[in-house]
């Protein structure tokens, strides 16, 4: 595939170098940045009215000179929320991770798929998954359910929309028994997937807060269904849900 279209990947690398040329320089004007890139001034406009037009970059009081736009602050804005999000919540996952002996993640919503950005194992896991970058089905795990259950409407709207893979006999593909189901998980506060996305695996999750109240992540525990057994699914989730408050705590959310 990166073979398929060199120039739209040659433009991609140029508007690349672009940003770093401005974030060097603090700010050039196009015939400085097109004889830094070795093109001809046209080409180095053309690259930066489409960064200008998504944010990227902006034009100086004075016209002509152009620097970093807002659309990066929001990029770097995103990165450093995983981070800190990740960095707040590791001490809370390693704790409930050797209390309960099982595996514990954090997942943020991507799109229409959950991201796992952090993990802490316990004693008694026997799972060999690393679930760190990996993008799991909002419909069919625990986190998943859990943002999908607090996104905006449109974006559950939209989810719902799509055909829901199944990847077990007990995964839920009806949009009507689904939407059910998260209402419940609003209602409360947790979630639950019982051998829905692998078979003999279980989990819970509870959400994540931001300073504002709005739902930014999730925090599921994990395990074989023979430990993590549906009886004692409410029980878990009160653990799951401390853990996460305390990691809301940390994130400035005050209930």
């Amino acid at each position: 595939m990166s073979n398929s279209n060199p120039a739209l990947v040659q433009s991609v690398d140029r508007a690349l170098s672009i940003l770093e040329i401005l974030a060097r320089r603090r700010g050039a004007g196009v015939t400085e940045i097109g004889k830094e890139l070795g093109v001809h001034k046209s080409t180095a406009f053309r690259l930066l009215a489409a960064l200008e037009s998504r944010g990227f970059v902006e034009q100086a009081q004075d016209r002509g000179t152009y620097r970093l736009g807002l659309g990066v602050v929001r990029l770097a804005g995103a990165v450093a929320a995983q981070l800190d999000l990740s960095r707040q919540g590791h001490d809370a996952c390693d704790r409930l991770a050797a209390d309960m002996g099982e595996t514990v993640n954090i997942a943020i919503l991507d799109s229409n798929r959950a991201v796992n950005i952090t993990q802490s194992r316990g004693a008694a896991s026997i799972s060999s998954h690393n679930w760190v970058g990996r993008q799991t089905p909002l419909h069919a795990t625990s986190s998943g359910k859990v943002l999908l259950a607090f996104a905006p409407a449109a974006v559950r709207a939209a989810v719902l929309a799509e055909p829901l893979d199944r990847f077990t006999g007990a995964t839920l593909t009806g949009e009507a028994e689904l939407n059910a189901e998260l209402d419940v998980i609003r209602e409360s506060g947790w979630a639950f997937t019982a051998e829905e996305y692998e078979v003999g695996l279980n989990a819970v999750a509870a959400p994540i807060r931001g300073a504002d109240g709005a739902v930014v992540a999730a925090l599921s525990v994990s395990g074989p269904a023979y430990r993590l057994d549906r009886e004692a699914f409410p029980e878990i989730a009160k653990r799951v849900i401390a853990a996460a408050g305390e990691v809301s705590a940390r994130m400035g959310f005050l209930p």
